[in-house]
């Protein structure tokens, strides 16, 4: 079949949730994609942040076929080897106490808010909390995350959704203050927003939500789902900031493809909220994931991944700068690391998106008028000037 006939027998079995793409991908090399008629593809979207290792970096397939070959799937009734050393791995890197292993993002979410109501719970006797989450959040799209995304067209169609969530504006303090009330048990936030339209939380906005947590004893949830595991430079992006939260989200580059995800509690959260019977996934944590995260960190510390992205991230700013200084339809650039957004104004960005693909670029809109830039974290210099020179041409 030609790429259209294959395009044509996917809508006519697989469900239309997603406008995808005119494309169909068969294979990727290093920081590449090639379509099933061989045409080549820079990557620049990294499966949404996910394959920050690109594809087929050496010793991660292997590694993978390894645990093929010992165990995929025992169920969490009894310990295996791989999740005992990606627990380890994961809790050094963050500085924090106790691991859950999820399946995604969205599910790691979930064990999140759980973990704060069942810590408000044992904290005071009753049920009935309240979260505050802040406006255009994006944190997946199961209920419970849904409750807790400030985008309201995600949200409307499937509501009544989980109650007792409020919002508040990120990046203003005097915002979250006023959304507080005595039941308030956690505040919810991304320290980049992803899909709203790649902004960075300021230092005083999380010293301040931390100070806020500490008063009132008041759990603090940092989203690290797509910024998180290198992409600012930092393991985690709240390490840059200094302000840990008491719990953590991450997924997607976690395993750099297979389905991964985690929530990550302090001694504090760890020590009064989820206990035997109140959380459980089937595959969440099984052998042949937590191979994949025992790679990926092997990988980053033996590489130097945060080092490199750290060197690169001016070149990458400079010419995205560029770009801005030269188009009239470039308002500006924000980000951190290699998570960065241009923002256009005048047309809309779908059409930049589009027309980058045609060219052979693949990159990624945020928001309603974001072009958001999340490459592998293995890019060179080269890379850049491609990926700078056919922007340049799309623009």
């Amino acid at each position: 079949m030609n790429m259209n006939e294959q395009m044509a027998e996917a809508e006519s079995s697989i469900l239309h949730t997603y406008n995808r793409f005119p494309v169909v991908f068969e294979r990727g090399e290093g920081c590449f994609l090639y379509d099933s008629q061989g045409k080549e593809y820079l990557d620049f979207a990294a499966g949404i942040a996910v394959n920050a290792l690109g594809y087929h970096y050496p010793g991660y397939d292997e590694a993978l076929k390894e645990q093929i070959d010992k165990l995929m799937h025992i169920s969490n009734l009894y310990y295996n080897e791989p999740i005992i050393s990606a627990g380890a791995r994961l809790v050094q890197a963050s500085h924090m106490s106790k691991v859950f292993f999820t399946n995604s993002g969205t599910e790691a979410i979930e064990g999140a808010l759980k973990a704060a109501k069942k810590y408000a719970y044992l904290r005071d006797g009753y049920a009935d909390h309240e979260i505050i989450a802040m406006n255009h959040s994006f944190h997946g799209r199961s209920i419970g995350a849904l409750s807790v995304t400030g985008t309201a067209h995600y949200r409307e169609p499937f509501e009544p959704l989980m109650g007792g969530v409020r919002f508040a504006d990120f990046n203003d303090l005097e915002s979250v203050k006023q959304q507080i009330t005595p039941k308030t048990c956690a505040i919810i936030t991304e320290v980049v927003q992803g899909e709203g339209g790649i902004y960075p939380a300021t230092q005083e906005f999380l010293e301040g939500l931390r100070q806020i947590c500490d008063e009132r004893d008041i759990l603090l949830i940092f989203d690290e789902i797509q910024c998180g595991m290198g992409r600012t430079g930092h393991y985690f992006a709240w390490q840059e900031y200094g302000v840990q939260p008491d719990i953590m989200t991450c997924a997607k580059a976690l395993g750099c493809g297979v389905p991964v995800g985690a929530f990550v509690l302090n001694e504090k959260a760890a020590a009064a909220s989820l206990q035997p019977g109140d959380h459980g996934t089937t595959y969440g944590g099984n052998p042949f994931v937590c191979a994949a995260v025992n790679k990926v960190f092997e990988i980053y510390e033996k590489d130097m991944i945060l080092a490199h992205v750290n060197a690169l991230t001016p070149y990458l700013e400079k010419r995205l700068d560029e770009l801005v200084q030269k188009h009239a339809c470039v308002a500006g650039r924000r980000g951190k690391g290699f998570m960065q957004g241009l923002v256009i104004q005048g047309r809309p960005v779908g059409e930049i998106v589009t027309k980058a693909l045609e060219e052979g670029l693949l990159v990624i809109s945020a928001g309603k008028d974001v072009l958001r830039i999340v490459p592998p974290l293995i890019i060179k210099k080269e890379h850049i000037d491609r990926m700078a020179d056919i922007l340049e041409r799309c623009l």
